[in-house]
């Protein structure tokens, strides 16, 4: 998934560098299908057609969306467990909302505003944003792979199927088949990094409505790239090596007025990211949101029959 699956590294003062995976997504399918069989669906291309359709009739009804997010940002120790020291805790209020309507062939625009509230604990003050490492404004499209337009660029492949007290949930395996060299961009002291076609997961969908409840995505291999000098210290390496980077997503219904509808929407994203050579090489990004409502925009024209 090269157009979100980027990953991001940030230069700290000097030479630290630290990585992170751009995988903030607020608007997935709702009722992708209109059932499936319990084995899974027996022709999954006809399986991903009605997916895709679907997917499209839901981004054309998308109304703006607010919600709360909350996130963590943990350094790891060479266990890859978490000591209870350096952690920046951040809560944002975050805003999505879809440009258009979806038509065959092209997907609405989305548009993602955040708002600072807090930073561990306490009022925003001047410099505490942005940090290295704070979630940025980014299109959250997790599942535009499953639009038509799009499912070409991946191979899809069916993982078996489970059963659960309510019914039973699908699994697909997936692996991105773009063809684009990487690409390394700095700005200052930050360096984003775009990997298509070096991602593969898995996508957990309910057997009775398709709906996703789960997305994990995972890098293939190691990637290296140079270190500009000016941020190599002396006797450092001239190099960074992605070692691992893999996300989880899980997703909950979420009810909404006016008109009455459910969505699936995330309700956390993990993120773990191992980079050799790097100021903070083993770090764990912990999301989660709350408080889904709509933003309405409307406004309306009230006529003045008071005499003048």
């Amino acid at each position: 998934m090269a157009a979100l699956f980027s990953v991001t590294l940030t230069a700290m003062p000097g030479p630290r560098l630290v990585i992170r995976l751009l995988v903030v997504a607020l608007l997935v399918m709702y009722a992708a299908v209109s059932r499936a069989a319990d084995d899974g669906p027996s022709d999954l291309s006809t399986f991903l057609a009605r997916v895709g359709q679907r997917v499209e009739q839901y981004f054309g009804r998308a109304q703006s969306i607010m919600c709360e997010e909350a996130v963590r940002l943990e350094q790891l120790g060479h266990d890859m467990a978490w000591d209870g020291s350096h952690v920046r805790r951040l809560v944002y209020e975050l805003r999505v909302a879809w440009g258009g309507s979806a038509t065959v062939g092209k997907t609405p625009e989305a548009t993602v505003l955040r708002q600072l509230i807090s930073v561990n604990g306490r009022p925003p003050r001047e410099g505490d944003e942005p940090g290295c490492m704070d979630p940025k404004p980014v299109s959250p499209e997790p599942l535009a792979m499953l639009l038509p337009n799009q499912q070409a660029d991946y191979r899809f492949s069916q993982a078996g199927m489970r059963r659960t007290r309510t019914g039973s949930t699908v699994m697909l395996d997936f692996k991105s088949m773009a063809t684009r060299p990487p690409e390394i961009q700095w700005k200052g002291d930050c360096v984003s990094v775009d990997l298509p076609g070096r991602w593969r997961g898995r996508v957990w969908l309910d057997g009775a409505t398709a709906d996703v409840t789960r997305l994990d995505e995972q890098l293939v291999g190691m990637f290296d790239f140079p270190t500009p000098r000016h941020h190599v210290r002396l006797g450092a390496s001239p190099s960074m090596t992605i070692e691992r980077v893999n996300s989880s997503i899980r997703y909950r219904a979420v009810k909404f007025d006016d008109p009455p509808e459910t969505l699936m929407l995330p309700e956390s994203i993990i993120t773990v990211q191992v980079i050799r050579d790097s100021g903070s090489p083993r770090t764990r990004i912990v999301q989660t949101f709350s408080n889904y409502r709509r933003f309405v925009t409307d406004a309306r024209i009230v006529q003045d029959t008071e005499p003048r």
